[in-house]
């Protein structure tokens, strides 16, 4: 049996909060979505609708946009399938457990940088990219 399909999608246009970690520092290590992170120096803390994490400064860097101060929009598309088993995912920052139905989204079609979203949550913060031919 090969691999699912990974389907594209567009974050919805809501924004974030986002801060940068100090750059002197030892980072934030912390307990969520099963397993333990690490927030590096330089890496964005982001509060994304009271879901609060880290996320890796190059990767954020790159897949968001300032649209005032502290307000981020995630721009760039994201490749998703839906799990049908448990497992775990690893990520930038730790490790994700996740539970069948939720989502495994990577950042790339490549299958890197990836993570898991609750399926509620990914269907009410994406939607199918209306033109999956776009990058």
């Amino acid at each position: 049996m090969g691999e699912p399909t990974r389907r594209k999608y567009r974050k919805r246009q809501v924004p974030v909060v986002a801060i940068r970690l100090p750059l002197e520092s030892d980072g934030l290590r912390y307990q969520k979505w099963g397993a333990g992170q690490v927030g590096k120096p330089g890496d964005w803390l982001v509060d994304n609708g009271g879901d609060v994490y880290t996320v890796d400064a190059a990767v954020f860097e790159r897949t968001y946009n300032q649209v005032e101060r502290g307000l981020f929009v995630k721009t760039t598309p994201v490749w998703a399938t839906r799990a049908e088993k448990a497992g775990s995912v690893a990520t930038t920052t730790g490790e994700t457990k996740y539970a069948a139905g939720d989502y495994l989204v990577w950042n790339d079609p490549n299958g890197t940088e990836g993570y898991a979203i609750a399926g509620g949550k990914f269907e009410e913060m994406y939607e199918i990219d209306p033109d999956p031919k776009t990058t």
